[in-house]
């Protein structure tokens, strides 16, 4: 094989483990939870947290973290990368007025164990998503309450790694959010407990869109080793981000998940690459999921400019249909219900900002996890968000192999993204970009 990429590459002949077979069963139907969407958290004893992975989004979830309540401090930081970190510190103090001590901000691959050896009860991980199960481990075995930045793994090794963490994160009642903001979005939130009521009948089929322009990327740099090209254009290499059906349409997958109540048992995909300028991803999906029950998803995701922008879901049941964010139809396409906005706030499209409803929901998801820990009832949302991630896994590998993948697949395969160790100089992996159905 040259840079073909096929199902033999994917699964391994082993049989399943133990553990994978304990791993089937949590990985079941998720568990029913409402947030209670305070304006606020409540008072109580002051919460230190840290950040580890200081680009835009983990600066944006710590500013995120100081808004969502009373006594909550931001006391550490740590990235591979001195420019993000001294970035972070100089947004937090011009629009937080929060100083972070020189002693307390660490820089290097091992940063993140650095900050865990620091006095405080929250770590805010935003390093690229490769990165999340090894972090995720340490900080349960640190004894630290956890926020994850989503997706939460790019392999199925990783996945099943945090599937375990997150066990071992509920048994010793730590709580662990994560950003998957729309559990925490007050409009959708409303339309699924209107779904779960009944309001739309049985569930009879589902869409998802996330079709968008190109992201972002960087250029090479001749001061640049491979490895430091690489984690600065990381959302373009899927070793470090999952690709984009992993790192930005696990939104619409975990949304899903969260209304189906059930992961999908096979998959059959395509996708390709056609205009992308950097990296070993495609530039779009098309995914039929397909479920016990016999119901069908049909997801796809795009990302090039110039095309049609749909950031969008459906659920079509026996009574109804529903957007999944603020409205119910009947099948005829009259309007039953809609989610009642404040009258102070503007609605805008899905996906095209924060304003949709009275709090963010990036801050809303804070506000709740900080709810949680201050009224001692935990929660331990990586349980559902890695089953979530290991969907989005699923259509990829579906995707790039061309064949038809089940979730035993999935559950059992030893695949790993990444170099063995990490360090700066040449990254030895496979950076083809992957040929379906080629031996």
């Amino acid at each position: 094989m040259e840079n073909g990429y096929t199902r033999r590459d994917f699964l391994t002949l082993a049989a399943a483990s133990a553990a994978g077979s304990f791993l089937l069963g949590c990985a079941g139907q998720p568990d029913v939870y409402v947030p209670p969407l305070l304006d606020q958290a409540p008072d109580g004893p002051e919460l230190k947290a840290a950040l580890v992975g200081c680009g835009g989004r983990g600066t944006g979830a710590a500013m995120n973290f100081l808004d969502a309540g009373p006594h909550l401090r931001l006391t550490a930081l740590g990235d591979v990368f001195q420019d993000r970190l001294d970035g972070c510190r100089k947004r937090l103090k011009d629009q937080r007025d929060v100083d972070i001590p020189d002693d307390q901000c660490f820089i290097g691959f091992d940063a993140y164990q650095r900050v865990l050896d620091t006095d405080v009860d929250i770590v805010m991980f935003a390093t690229p998503p490769h990165f999340r199960p090894m972090h995720f481990a340490a900080a349960v075995a640190a004894g630290k309450h956890v926020f994850l930045e989503k997706p939460l793994a790019v392999d199925p090794v990783g996945a099943r790694s945090v599937m375990v963490t997150a066990k071992k994160a509920k048994n010793l009642g730590m709580n662990v959010a994560t950003g998957t903001q729309y559990r925490h979005q007050r409009d959708f939130v409303a339309t699924y407990q209107k779904v779960m009521g009944g309001a739309i009948g049985d569930l009879k089929a589902a869409y998802a869109y996330y079709d968008t322009g190109q992201l972002w990327y960087r250029e090479n740099r001749p001061e640049w080793s491979e490895m430091e090209y690489m984690i600065r254009d990381w959302v373009n290499w899927r070793w470090l981000s999952g690709d984009h059906i992993v790192e930005q349409f696990i939104h619409n997958l975990d949304t899903m998940y969260w209304f189906l109540g059930a992961h999908p048992v096979k998959a059959v995909g395509y996708g390709g690459r056609a205009r992308r300028v950097t990296g070993d991803q495609f530039d779009f999906f098309s995914v039929d999921y397909v479920y016990d029950s016999g119901l069908h998803l049909s997801a796809s995701c795009r990302q090039m400019n110039g095309t049609v922008h749909d950031v969008s879901n459906l659920l079509v049941g026996t009574k109804g249909i529903t957007n999944v964010r603020n409205t119910i139809q009947k099948p005829d396409g009259k309007t039953v219900w809609q989610y009642q906005y404040p009258e102070e706030v503007k609605e805008v499209p899905w996906g095209a900002g924060t304003g949709q409803v009275a709090v963010s929901p990036y801050v809303q998801e804070h506000i709740d996890a900080v709810t949680n820990i201050r009224n001692n009832t935990p929660l331990v949302e990586a349980e559902n968000t890695a089953v979530s991630t290991m969907m989005a896994i699923m259509g990829r590998e579906a995707a790039y192999t061309g064949t038809e993948l089940t979730w035993d697949d999935m559950m059992n395969s030893q695949l790993k993204l990444g170099p063995e160790k990490y360090a700066w100089g040449p990254v030895d992996i496979d950076k083809d970009v992957p040929v379906p159905g080629t031996a």
